[in-house]
């Protein structure tokens, strides 16, 4: 079982620290904290619906390489819940970056992502994330 204390502590910030370096145009520190087996699924700002592993992760690298520059990343938790062996977060994800090669541009993202427990570790299992909208 896991408990919030746990899961706030020890696995979000590094869950957020990969979000960071993803955003550098490296996957592996995100990859490496998601579930190594189905059910596994995204819903991407680009649009891009994916589910099973392969798919998933092809596409976190693929997604990966469109970043660089960053210039900062911000993770604004908005609201995080851990039941048993399941949790999920609800957050705002605010960087300015290089996207697919043009200038740096501030960007903000809603994200939710649903987290479960594999062989007793905290793992991400599924991604859903859209721009904020400028009236909010």
């Amino acid at each position: 079982m896991g408990s919030v204390e746990s899961f706030e502590r020890d696995f979000l910030p590094r869950f957020i620290e990969a979000q960071r370096a993803f955003h550098t145009g490296d996957p592996d520190p995100n990859i490496a904290l998601w579930v190594s087996a189905d059910p596994i699924s995204i819903f991407a700002v680009s649009g891009r619906r994916r589910s099973g592993l392969q798919d998933v992760l092809a596409a976190f690298r693929d997604a990966s390489s469109w970043f660089s520059d960053l210039q900062h990343y911000e993770w604004e938790s908005v609201v995080t819940v851990v039941a048993d062996d399941l949790a999920y977060t609800v957050s705002i994800e605010r960087f300015a970056a290089s996207v697919r090669g043009a200038p740096v541009q501030e960007l903000e993202f809603r994200s939710t992502h649903v987290f479960r427990l594999e062989d007793g570790r905290w793992r991400a299992a599924h991604r859903h994330a859209d721009r904020q909208p400028s009236s909010d």
